[in-house]
């Protein structure tokens, strides 16, 4: 009999903790709605902060511009990635910014990855010292700040809106994006959905934005490498101008230690994948054939001292702004003709008054 009052004191114990507990979760939990009730909503500000969720693909400020511009006048982007892939995106006012962050909010970029998660920043307008992959004023595009970062610690000190130090990746797999409703966004206005904003390519437009991911390159990136080429004649120009008929060029470096071999940054997945498509195993020079694929870097870095190739030309060149670029906005890229290598040669731009003899 002792032994089952005992049994049964211990166990009213034990239910009267657990009772206890779940008041004390109970109440808590009501403390933490009622802060989160009084918590003042973000103020409207005409300047966004983009946090990518699930980066599988490179984001660029191509890609941003691509997925905003529709919506309204994007004035800048700078994208940093101290904590994961962050961005922040100026518009030409507060109604703009509103709009973007209804439409684009939860929405992904590719299918099924690069989520975006959007709310208002409070920096009032965003300093952008070079236009380049990760950063850009589109109301003075020429600008150039050599030696300049776009990226890393110390440049997005100025812009840390309390996430310079906060969470990385782990922190966003609480904020699971909406559901699925059918909707695609990149014609706005319209609600939030979890369709890609980035469809697949329409006929003859290959401009770096606005794709999705090509089947068969999911671990692609942005840089290739060129293997075969001969080292006494091919200088970075040329490759240049051999490779912008399939995307945007952004730099070109030779290898040293590797001879005829070289790396190849283009404006995106999607030109790495045309070019290789088109002129691998192409012959270049007579008896030299090429062969292309994708490198695992995900970017070429500046070279401070390039050597000298057997022309006396720099073994590494910048091609960023280059105005030879084809594929810089929608107009110029759907001039553009997307095939390999063949013997009949399209001229742009001819002189009218020009002559077959003249051409010859």
């Amino acid at each position: 009999m002792a032994y089952n009052g005992d049994g049964n004191v211990i166990k009213r114990a034990r239910m009267d903790a657990e009772n206890q507990q779940r008041n004390h979760n109970e109440q808590f939990n009501n403390y933490s709605d009622d802060l989160r009730r009084k918590r003042p909503e973000d103020k409207p500000n005409h300047v966004l902060l983009f946090t990518i969720i699930n980066p599988m693909y490179p984001i660029t400020v191509d890609v941003l511009h691509t997925i905003c511009s529709p919506i309204g006048q994007v004035l800048r982007i700078v994208i940093f990635k101290k904590n994961g892939v962050q961005a922040m995106v100026e518009f030409d006012s507060i109604e703009t910014a509103k709009r973007a962050k209804e439409n684009l909010n939860g929405a992904d970029i590719y299918s099924g990855c690069c989520t975006l998660k959007i709310e208002f920043s409070k920096t009032p307008k965003l300093n952008v010292h070079k236009n380049d992959m990760e950063s850009w004023d589109y109301t003075n595009p020429p600008i150039r700040g050599e030696g300049m970062r776009s990226g890393g610690p110390g440049y997005m000190d100025q812009y840390d809106d309390g996430y310079q130090n906060g969470p990385g990746y782990d922190h966003f797999e609480r904020f699971p994006p909406g559901p699925m409703d059918g909707r695609y966004l990149m014609k706005p206005p319209g609600p939030p959905g979890r369709e890609p904003l980035h469809g697949g390519p329409p006929p003859r437009f290959g401009i770096s934005m606005g794709h999705s991911p090509p089947n068969g390159s999911q671990n692609g990136g942005s840089v290739m490498m060129v293997y075969g080429l001969d080292p006494e004649k091919v200088n970075c120009d040329k490759l240049f101008n051999l490779f912008c008929l399939y995307g945007n060029v952004v730099r070109i470096k030779f290898l040293k230690t590797k001879e005829g071999c070289a790396m190849v940054q283009m404006g995106d997945t999607i030109s790495v994948e045309r070019c290789i498509s088109n002129l691998n195993n192409t012959s270049v020079g007579g008896q030299f054939k090429i062969q292309l694929g994708f490198s695992k870097q995900a970017y070429l870095s500046d070279v401070a001292q390039p050597y000298n190739l057997a022309d006396n030309t720099q073994s590494f060149k910048d091609f960023m702004g280059n105005k030879n670029n084809r594929f810089i906005n929608p107009s110029m890229a759907s001039k553009n003709r997307i095939q390999g290598p063949s013997k009949v040669l399209h001229f742009f731009n001819t002189p009218p008054s020009i002559t077959e003899e003249q051409l010859l």
